[in-house]
């Protein structure tokens, strides 16, 4: 797939892959494909295997290698597969060329994992890995906000295979700086923040956005897109009341239930356990209460 046709694919609800687990907390393949199927049914295109709605730092290699398997067969003819690599740039490049391999058109490299960072090193560590695969397009996954527009650039220049940026960081001020500054048409930048940011985003150059909600609520996520798309920001503003709730539960606590109110949402809507790996925990009971509320408030089923 040539580079401008991902870029515009990922314009969209990159839908972040959650990971069903069994009661002995192994895949659970089935629950997986079900889930799958209802993000493709219910409209989704871009579907991202690994990230950290899929509790990436948890798995092991054969895992994440496991799901990348299942994902790459549920793709639409009309969607991409985005495959979530990192830790070290070795680890990183084998499970690019991995994806590669089962038909991913894109890798989004999560942010490195060390307590030092540099602005060089990470362009360095980022061109290590953009380099290697030249033929995918690379994502990455901004949560440093030291990042400037000229790092990006400096990247971009030496990987043109860089073509869309996932920017994380809860300050749409900052985006519009860094996004505006480095070229708001030389990427496709995405929203990392899912729908909560998405609107604020949108308003200054952000053309898709993430989401974990799409694997519970896929309409939510597209009716908003489409009304980001259409510069339609009262509409879009609807859908951010109908489901600030749900993504406010998602962020309590420094985000600790981030990923285990998605796997109760789809765990009441018959969609596998609600399982998750520590470091996180399942939610309390007054919380699973709140997930069936919200979720009877949208008629979900």
């Amino acid at each position: 797939m040539e580079l401008d046709e991902v870029r515009a694919r990922l314009a969209g609800v990159v839908a972040i892959t959650p990971t069903p687990f069994t009661a002995e907390d192994t895949i659970d393949v089935p629950a997986c494909e079900r889930v799958l199927g209802r993000l493709v049914d219910g409209g989704i295109s871009v579907l991202t295997v690994n990230g950290n709605t899929g509790e990436f730092y948890t798995l092991a290699p054969a895992e994440a290698r496991a799901l990348v398997d299942l994902v790459a067969e549920a793709v639409p003819a009309d969607g991409i597969l985005v495959a979530g690599v990192g830790f070290d740039t070795a680890t990183a490049i084998e499970s690019a060329e991995y994806a590669r391999a089962r038909g991913a058109a894109a890798v989004m490299v999560h942010q490195p994992v060390h307590p030092y960072v540099s602005r060089q090193g990470w362009v360095d560590y980022h061109r290590t890995i953009a380099s290697a695969v030249p033929d995918l397009a690379v994502i990455p996954y901004v949560r440093n906000p030291q990042i400037t527009a000229g790092d990006f650039t400096e990247l971009a220049d030496a990987c043109p295979n860089v073509a869309a940026v996932k920017y994380a960081i809860p300050d749409p001020a900052q985006f519009a700086k860094v996004a505006r500054g480095a070229g708001i048409d030389r990427f496709t930048w995405i929203a990392g923040l899912a729908e909560l940011s998405a609107p604020a985003y949108a308003a200054v150059g952000a053309k898709g956005f993430t989401s974990g909600l799409a694997s519970a609520a896929p309409e939510l996520s597209l009716r908003m897109h489409a009304a980001l798309a259409a510069a339609d920001f009262p509409a879009a503003m609807q859908v951010w009341d109908t489901i600030q709730e749900f993504e406010h539960l998602r962020l309590a606590r420094g985000s600790a239930d981030n990923v285990s109110v998605i796997k109760e949402a789809l765990h009441q809507l018959g969609f596998g356990r609600a399982d998750v790996r520590p470091p996180a925990s399942r939610l309390d009971q007054e919380a699973r209460e709140q997930v069936a509320k919200i979720l009877a408030s949208w008629g979900a089923r």
